[in-house]
């Protein structure tokens, strides 16, 4: 059966850097009828806080997300404890004594003999008493010993990848105070879980590398991994430096439809075309991993304004009834005032400056050459009610007295009316005005 996980690690809110990971996770699991798994990688307990792991399940709720199991990595330290005495015993887990600064300089130091910064293993020639003497001074790191051998595997998106383990740094499994790090946990909790897929970011291919000999060495069956690409900003920029704007939060706070952002990233970055979809099982359902490519894709958020517009055009008024009723829109003009502004708004944000509008009137836009011209024409123009008939009836009176036509006749009484050169069709907006317009 199809297992997938997603394992952010709760030490912030959950942005759209990390949304894809889940999406494209979620997708495999749903489309073969398998379990998907919220796995909270909270072993970092000093960073990671509840208020973001609640803020993650909420945020994915809000997508529609749904989850078969969750699992915390911090109430399963005993088994990472395990993990690590056994490739001990095999040899593949060593001691080390290094500090940050020490493996600095050696870094630098290879690098300037033009050699790959890769650790030299000395730890693995100290003796015994040495080891002693060492650990009487400082703390020590554990280093996952790997075999210098090429490590392949067929990536679902990228294709056939190949890496030659001499040139990678056994990786650090234990810091100096004993924590477990990413790499071996995910290990552990993959293979105890039974994870079949791995859909991650282009950044971790050398991970993988390493966690695929963990996965060996341990006795585990390596799932079938793919990286996709990494976001950048519109114009190629990083977009690491922008993430705390991008949080799925804000975005939410901004007014974005959950719609607009699940149906951009499930296409973002493949062959086929974005297409508006009205929740996460069509969005599902249109899901192909194979059309995914691996060069640095551009995302920006301003194209998740029009989608979102896109999606609020097909909502009726009972799907918006809360933000109606909040903006102080009354129940009996819900439906019309609905109908009239659906398709003239970006986010619900929009709804309570229309509603200001049309209960107290715009401020005018008014030209000085127009300024007799829209006196005139309000003179014209009755006390509300309106009707369907009022905007037809009052130009043409107003054409009739001043003899202005067209365009010059139009626009002026819209910029005068609603305060803005575009929107809803006049003859639409006239009935929903609670009160005349003013000069």
């Amino acid at each position: 059966m199809t297992t997938t996980r997603f394992a952010p690690s709760p030490t912030g809110w959950l942005h759209i850097g990390n949304l894809r990971a889940a999406l494209f996770n979620y997708a495999i699991a749903r489309q073969n009828g398998g379990t998907f798994v919220l796995r909270i990688d909270d072993t970092d307990q000093e960073r990671s806080k509840d208020e973001y792991i609640e803020g993650i399940k909420d945020d994915l709720t809000w997508l529609g997300f749904t989850w078969d199991k969750v699992e915390h990595q911090s109430k399963r330290l005993d088994r990472y404890d395990m993990a690590k005495q056994k490739l001990i015993q095999m040899g593949r887990l060593y001691e080390c004594f290094e500090t940050p600064t020490e493996l600095d300089l050696k870094r630098k130091k290879q690098l300037n003999m033009g050699k790959p910064p890769v650790y030299d293993r000395a730890a693995l020639d100290l003796s015994e008493d040495e080891k002693d003497r060492l650990r009487a001074e400082r703390g020590s790191h554990w280093r996952f010993k790997l075999d210098h051998e090429r490590i392949e595997w067929t990536d679902g998106i990228i294709g056939d990848i190949s890496i030659d383990a001499a040139s990678v740094s056994d990786p650090v499994l234990f810091k100096n105070d004993g924590q477990i790090l990413y790499t071996l946990a995910s290990v552990v909790d993959d293979i105890e879980m039974g994870i079949t897929d791995v859909v991650r970011g282009s950044d971790h291919v050398t991970n993988t590398a390493t966690q695929i000999q963990m996965i060996k060495a341990l006795g585990g069956d390596v799932p079938r991994f793919a990286h996709h690409s990494l976001l950048t900003g519109p114009q190629g920029e990083g977009l690491s430096k922008r993430l705390g704007t991008l949080s799925l939060r804000d975005l939410r706070a901004q007014g974005i439809a959950p719609q607009a952002i699940l149906s951009l990233m499930a296409r973002l970055g493949s062959s086929d075309p974005v297409e508006l979809r009205a929740n996460i099982e069509g969005v599902v359902t249109g899901f192909d991993l194979s059309k995914f490519g691996s060069a640095p894709t551009k995302f920006d958020a301003e194209d998740l304004k029009p989608l979102t517009a896109r999606h609020l055009g097909t909502l009726s008024h009972h799907d918006v009834a809360d933000v109606l009723t909040s903006a102080g829109v009354p129940s009996d003009l819900a439906e019309p005032f609905w109908q009239v502004v659906r398709e003239n708004i970006n986010t619900l944000d929009d709804v309570a400056g229309w509603w200001t509008l049309f209960r107290d009137g715009a401020t005018p836009l008014i030209a000085d050459e127009d300024k007799d011209f829209i006196a005139q024409a309000l003179f014209l123009l009755d006390n509300p009610p309106y009707t369907a008939d009022t905007w037809t009836n009052w130009t043409a009176a107003v054409k009739e007295e001043t003899g202005r036509k067209g365009k010059q006749l139009f626009m002026p009484l819209r910029k005068a009316v609603t305060g803005r050169e575009r929107g809803p069709e006049m003859a639409d907006v006239m009935p929903l005005l609670q009160t005349k317009p003013r000069v």
